[in-house]
C-alpha cells in the first residue's frame, strides 16, 4: 500500500459515519440530475405552459427544435470521427434491424394491443382517440436527438446511433402516414382519423427543412472543425465536459413537449382510465421493446446452430447492441406531431388534442426509462469488454444467462461475431 493510498483509507475511517452517509445521498441525486431536470422542467411546463409552447414566448419551434438539437449534433459531429459514420453507412444488419423494429414490429404489435383493447372495452372507457394516437405512435420514426445522446452515455457506438436516426427520419415522412391509415381498425369510431387531410406537402417541407437545419448541417460543421482541429477538438470536448451539454438539451426538448401538451389541454381532456392506461403501457411497452432488441442484436444460444446462427442470428458488438436498444424502441415527437396536424387538418382541435397524447408522453416516457437503462448497459458493457480481454476476443452466440442487474452476459465462447 502506498503512502497516499494509506493516507486516504485513514481518512476515510475518521470521517464519521453520517458525513460519508450524507456524501453518498449528494452523489447519489447528483446522478438522478436527468430525472430531478425532467421533474422541474414539467412542473414549468404545467405552471407555465405559454412560455415554451409551440408559439409561445421563447417561440421553442424554432428556439429549441432547431437551437437545442442544432447543440447535440454539432456535438456530435465534433465527438465522431469520419470513419465510424462511413463505416456505419454500409452496415446493411445494423440499418434493417434498426428500421424493421421501427417501422414493421412496432406497428405490428401495437395494431395487436389495440384491438384487443377493442374487443375487450365495448363501452369506450379507454379514448377512440388514444388509440389512434397510439398506431400513429407505432408508425414514426425514431427520435432524432435523445437516442445519440443515451447511447453516447452508456458507452454504445454513437457513430451507429446517429447513422439510424439519419436513416429513419428520411424514411419516416415517406411511410408513416400512409402506414398510420393503412392500420387504422375499420370501424365507424375511426372514420374521423381515416377521413383525414392527404395534401402532406407542408409536412414533408416542414420535415425536411428541420432534419437539414438541426440534425444535417451542424453534424457537418462539427465535422469540418473535428477534421481541421483534431487534437485541439478532442482537448476542449474532454476538458469542458462538452459532451454533457447534449443531455441538458434534452431537459429543454422534454420542457417545449410538455407545454404544448398543457397548453393545448390534451392531457387535461382525457379520463383516468385512459391517462392511466397510457402511462403504464407506455412503460411496458419500452422496456419490452427494449428486451426485444437486445435479443435480436445478441441472440440466445439455441439460435446459434448451422447456417442461420452464422449469418442470420449472429451477435452484434456491444456497442451496436446499445445503439439498437435505444434506436428501436424510441419514437420522435418532431415528426409525430407536425404529421399528426398535417394529416388531419380537418379534424376537430379538441380530438387532435386527445390524439398526441400518446406521442407526447411516449417520447417523454422514453427519455426517463432510458436514463436507468444507461445505467445498465453502461455496466452491462464493461463485463462484457472484461470477459472479452480475458478470452483474448469477442463473444460469439452462446449460452447466456441473467445476472444480477436484470441483463444478460455471456456464459462460454462460440462462433465469433462482426457485421
Amino acid at each position: 500500500m502506498t503512502a497516499e493510498t494509506a493516507t486516504t483509507a485513514h481518512n476515510h475511517l475518521s470521517t464519521p459515519r453520517w458525513k460519508q452517509n450524507t456524501k453518498k445521498i449528494l452523489l447519489f441525486i447528483l446522478h438522478q440530475w436527468l430525472l430531478i431536470g425532467i421533474g422541474v422542467v414539467c412542473l414549468l411546463a404545467y405552471y407555465f405552459p405559454n412560455v415554451a409552447k409551440h408559439g409561445g414566448i421563447i417561440r421553442s419551434e424554432y428556439s429549441i427544435l432547431y437551437g437545442a438539437m442544432a447543440v447535440i449534433f454539432i456535438i456530435s459531429g465534433l465527438s465522431i470521427p469520419r470513419q465510424k459514420l462511413l463505416l456505419h453507412f454500409t452496415n446493411w444488419r445494423l440499418h434493417i434491424l434498426v428500421q424493421a423494429i421501427s417501422f414493421l414490429f412496432i406497428p405490428s404489435l401495437v395494431l395487436a394491443v389495440v384491438h384487443a383493447i377493442l374487443a375487450g372495452d365495448p363501452e369506450g372507457r379507454i379514448d377512440r382517440a388514444v388509440l389512434a394516437g397510439y398506431i400513429l405512435t407505432a408508425c414514426i420514426p425514431t427520435t432524432i436527438a435523445s437516442n445519440v445522446v443515451m447511447t453516447r452515455a452508456a458507452g454504445g457506438d454513437d457513430a451507429a446511433a446517429l447513422v439510424e436516426v439519419l436513416i429513419a427520419n428520411f424514411l419516416g415522412p415517406f411511410i408513416t402516414a400512409g402506414w398510420t391509415i393503412t392500420l387504422l381498425p375499420e370501424t365507424a369510431e375511426f372514420n374521423p382519423w381515416r377521413n383525414g387531410n392527404e395534401d402532406l406537402s407542408a409536412m414533408y417541407r416542414g420535415v425536411f427543412k428541420q432534419l437539414g437545419l438541426s440534425v444535417l448541417i451542424p453534424l457537418i460543421v462539427g465535422q469540418l472543425v473535428r477534421w481541421t482541429w483534431p487534437d485541439q477538438t478532442a482537448t476542449v470536448l474532454q476538458k469542458y465536459h462538452i459532451p454533457k451539454i447534449g443531455t441538458g438539451c434534452l431537459l429543454l426538448l422534454v420542457w417545449s413537449t410538455f407545454s404544448s401538451c398543457f397548453a393545448s389541454g390534451a392531457l387535461q381532456s382525457l379520463s383516468a382510465q385512459s391517462i392511466v392506461f397510457v402511462v403504464c403501457f407506455n412503460l411496458v411497452l419500452y422496456v419490452f421493446l427494449t428486451v426485444v432488441c437486445f435479443y435480436l442484436s445478441r441472440p440466445p444460444g439455441f439460435l446459434c446452430g448451422g447456417f442461420a446462427g452464422k449469418y442470420i442470428f449472429k451477435r452484434i458488438p456491444p456497442e451496436e447492441t446499445i445503439a439498437v436498444c435505444f434506436c428501436g424502441p424510441a419514437k420522435s415527437t418532431a415528426l409525430g406531431i407536425p404529421l399528426l396536424y398535417a394529416m388531419w387538418a380537418p379534424v376537430d382541435l379538441y380530438l387532435k388534442a386527445k390524439t398526441s397524447v400518446p406521442v407526447l408522453l411516449y417520447t417523454t416516457e422514453q427519455v426517463c426509462i432510458a436514463h436507468f437503462f444507461v445505467h445498465l448497459f453502461r455496466r452491462w458493457n464493461a463485463r462484457v469488454k472484461a470477459k472479452m480481454d480475458l478470452e483474448g476476443g469477442e463473444v460469439g452466440c452462446a449460452r447466456e444467462e441473467m445476472t444480477g442487474d436484470g441483463m444478460v452476459e455471456p456464459k462460454d465462447v462460440g462462433v465469433d461475431s462482426g457485421r
